[in-house]
């Protein structure tokens, strides 16, 4: 089974499942605070063709767009239910639909904001942009806590940057290398445990 095909039908598959989770999750954001359900945003997709990621909104509502670009520590944005979706990935289930029209796949390398794949070396950039982004991979399950990490750090942007971010490419390279359904099917499982485990 091809790797398109295989997400197609899983995501098809989970959509259908999972559908009154999502409608009741959509009803909790949208009564915990002011703003739209799904929160959505420019990533950097496959080939560097940029699309809008689906999420469940987790943060007050910023419509100008000032605040930092990823999340620190006990973040003062984060609304009540958006600590616990986050807590729980479960903010990450729209992306089901991003991957059911082809522009993400079940597991990927991380889909990154323009600005952060600026600081990207070239044949890193070239490598990890082949494949289309997923919803998890090796490092989402090793940078759980990531928020948390950067947390402790003095200028979290740039430790972000310099320090996460190249650690993060090299499992993404890594994975582009290895590449199969039957790892993705491995990677599912981990995530899922990582999630469990709590």
């Amino acid at each position: 089974m091809s790797k398109r095909l295989f997400d197609w039908l899983m995501s098809s598959l989970g959509l259908l499942a999972l559908g009154p989770l999502l409608l009741l999750i959509a009803l909790a954001v949208k009564l915990d605070s002011p703003g739209p359900v799904f929160f959505r945003q420019e990533r950097v997709g496959r080939f560097g063709k940029t699309f809008r990621i689906h999420k469940f909104r987790t943060m007050r509502h910023d419509p100008a767009g000032k605040g930092l670009q990823i999340t620190v520590g006990a973040d003062s944005r984060i609304t009540r239910v958006g600590g616990v979706l986050r807590s729980t990935k479960l903010d990450e289930l729209p992306q089901l639909i991003d991957v059911w029209v082809g522009t993400m796949s079940l597991v990927g390398p991380r889909p990154e904001v323009p600005r952060y794949v600026a600081h990207y070396p070239t044949d890193m950039k070239d490598k990890v942009l082949s494949v289309r982004p997923g919803i998890t991979d090796i490092a989402s399950i090793e940078y759980k806590d990531e928020s948390a990490v950067l947390a402790r750090a003095s200028d979290p942007e740039q430790a972000y940057i310099h320090e996460v971010m190249p650690h993060k490419l090299a499992l993404a390279a890594s994975y582009v290398d290895q590449a199969s359904v039957w790892m993705d099917v491995k990677l599912i499982v981990r995530t899922i445990w990582a999630i469990v485990r709590g």
